[in-house]
């Protein structure tokens, strides 16, 4: 049998006496590895949509949009809107957190105009008659440096001067 290299101690590189623990540091920092993978499998880092329904007697707003992100991720937000009744002039207003630290990089169909009301997007979407829908897209990309923790987003849907539906949430964006 050839003798050991310069360097090496059998009883303790071979045999790992006096570091019999430390298989157990080095298995528990690759379940740490491990963990990451596993918890995006369960979507806690973002790309599955939440569906929010809000109701009021003039009309009803679908929100389907993701709550939690990842930095550089591509993704849709879709407003499906039914009037219940004639909506003579419909505008959805988004607020700030909807912009903050994304690209916008497409609103389909084109809203009759564009504009800021005290610093929300407002999308002028007209008239809606009773019993028909309206169904706004929106193409969003996270910036790559956005963080956020919890960043407020809130959606407004107006008749005129008249809020008809207002709602809120957090968007949650990891590295």
């Amino acid at each position: 049998m050839a003798d050991a290299p310069d360097g090496i101690v059998l009883k303790r590189h071979r045999d790992l006496e006096g570091r019999r623990n430390d298989i157990w540091v080095r298995r528990a920092l690759m379940s740490l590895v491990a963990v990451i993978p596993v918890l995006a499998l369960f979507n806690v880092f973002g790309q599955r949509p939440d569906t929010h329904v809000l109701v009021s007697p003039a009309a009803s707003l679908k929100i389907y949009a993701p709550s939690r992100l990842r930095s550089g991720l591509l993704y849709e937000a879709r407003f499906h809107i039914r009037a219940r009744q004639t909506l003579k002039d419909a505008y959805l207003k988004l607020g700030p957190g909807w912009a903050e630290g994304q690209s916008i990089n497409t609103i389909e169909p084109s809203p009759v105009s564009e504009a800021s009301d005290n610093g929300r997007l407002s999308f002028e979407l007209g008239h809606i008659p009773q019993g028909k829908s309206y169904i706004l897209f929106l193409q969003f990309q996270v910036n790559p440096t956005n963080v956020a923790l919890g960043r407020l987003q809130t959606v407004e849907l107006d008749d005129g001067k008249t809020r008809l539906l207002f709602f809120k949430r957090h968007l949650w964006v990891f590295p």
